[in-house]
């Protein structure tokens, strides 16, 4: 999770300077091997001078990034941005986001500290017990996804959005926030598309839908899937929604996770009725859509499956689909580069990483036999990785590693 922290009238010169040196620091966390990170990383202090001068005399300009597509957990179009310009959404991000986690609901979870995937799962598991009186009474789960959500988002409005809430709270925050809005506008309005590098083929958008590609999005709308202030974006989109579901619609179990909805209430007729008025909101206030074959309704006794789980009562167990994409990511890796035995320094970090990622989600649950099964499969018998106690992370073993 970002980190982020306060600042105290942050409006000087020198102030400014050194908070875009400390979103540098931030930016390259975790990023220090991609090729990107290590060419800005050269006279780096010259680097973040020259984007000092640009922002401050209103000059900058996004960078073309890479676009490309991944295929686990689900098939996605993803651009990733610049290094210099990933620098300037962590020196947005760790501004605005003290504001913006003050007005958002408590239970919305993506991209905020203290939150997550895993506390999605337990805050769902909380209101079905809550509402059904510890299993004692009935009570239904509803479930929505919105439509293409991040490539149907409407930049005008996206912006309209962030400059209200800012400006509302003009008094209190300690940033310049005329430079800030600046940024905010250069970053939204950048259309990621233009002069882009493709890394891949043609080939791996096959079987992407026309929906789920920023190529295909309307005029002035999507946000690129990946950057971190997409992610901070997408929480802020919905919030007002948020809102009119909580205090209009009066349903105190709801909980979002970037656009995927759940609500449980004891009347399921109470919930079939919601589901014209939440559309009806959606399509005029933020001009988004239901995704039609996505609605779920029944009782909470036949369990839900959500972010990557599958709750029922008095247990939590990993879905299919979540162990199945493990899998799939390992056999892939194993059959393209022997395990990643000799990959560069880059695919080897992504492949900790990602593997890392599943273990955590895991490690949540009843999984050790798993895991177990899962390491000892597919990591035997090689040198750049050992395993943590209980199988809970890989490490790089730095003693053993071939790849220099």
């Amino acid at each position: 999770m970002q980190q982020t922290f306060q600042f105290n009238k942050r409006t000087s010169r020198d102030e400014i300077l050194e908070d875009l040196f400390a979103a540098y620091f931030d930016a390259r966390k975790n990023k220090r091997n991609t090729i990107n990170a290590l060419a800005f990383e050269r006279n780096f202090e010259v680097k973040i001078f020259h984007l000092f001068d640009e922002i401050m005399t209103r000059s900058y300009k996004p960078k073309p990034g890479i676009c490309f597509i991944v295929d686990k957990p689900v098939k996605r179009e993803i651009f990733a941005a610049d290094f210099r310009d990933r620098v300037i959404h962590h020196f947005i991000y760790n501004y605005i986001y003290p504001v913006f986690e003050k007005v958002l609901i408590w239970d919305t979870y993506s991209c905020r500290k203290g939150k997550g995937v895993h506390y999605g799962i337990k805050r769902a598991n909380h209101f079905i017990r809550s509402c059904s009186q510890n299993y004692k009474k009935d009570c239904y789960i509803l479930k929505l996804d919105i439509k293409s959500y991040f490539m149907s988002m409407r930049r005008d409005i996206l912006y309209k959005i962030v400059e209200k809430e800012l400006i509302a709270r003009k008094e209190k925050i300690g940033f310049d926030l005329p430079l800030v809005l600046y940024l905010v506008k250069e970053t939204i309005f950048n259309d990621p598309t233009v002069n882009c590098f493709i890394k891949g083929t043609r080939k791996d958008w096959e079987g992407l839908p026309p929906s789920k590609s920023l190529f295909n999005a309307k005029h002035c709308c999507g946000l690129p899937i990946g950057n971190l202030t997409s992610q901070l974006f997408g929480n802020t989109y919905l919030n007002d929604f948020d809102h009119f579901i909580k205090r209009n619609l009066k349903l105190k179990y709801y909980g979002r996770y970037v656009d995927d909805l759940i609500i449980i209430n004891e009347d399921s007729n109470y919930l079939k009725k919601v589901i014209p008025e939440i559309r009806n909101y959606l399509k005029r206030e933020l001009h988004l859509e239901l995704h039609p074959n996505k609605i779920f309704l029944q009782h909470f006794s036949k369990g839900v499956k959500y972010l990557g789980v599958v709750i029922k009562p008095y247990r939590i167990y990993i879905s299919n689909e979540t162990k199945g994409n493990f899998y799939s990511f390992l056999n892939k890796h194993r059959r393209e580069a022997g395990i990643i035995l000799n990959t560069e320094e880059e695919k080897k970090h992504k492949f900790q990483s990602t593997v890392n990622s599943y273990l955590g989600i895991m490690s949540h649950f009843s999984t050790f036999r798993i895991r177990r099964k899962i390491i000892q499969s597919f990591l035997a018998n090689q040198n750049s990785f050992c395993v943590s106690s209980e199988f809970l992370r890989i490490i790089k073993n730095q003693a053993k590693d071939t790849s220099h």
